[in-house]
């Protein structure tokens, strides 16, 4: 996963991460160009995930 690649589609990734883990809110998912690893971070406490394993699913959703 790129910086630009999440960009590009960061809401469709966004509203099926929500579908999947309700407990993420708006904040937790957003995304701010540049700060993908403290994105990563927020999403790491929230769902208990490693970054690895939280950049894969990211990367098939």
């Amino acid at each position: 996963m790129n910086e630009l690649q999440l960009k590009g589609n960061w809401n469709e990734v966004k509203g099926k991460l929500k579908q999947k883990y309700a407990n993420l809110t708006d904040d937790d998912l957003q995304y701010s160009e540049g700060k993908t690893d403290e994105l990563l971070g927020r999403l790491q406490q929230k769902t208990g995930k490693a970054k690895e394993d939280l950049k894969k699913e990211i990367e098939n959703l």
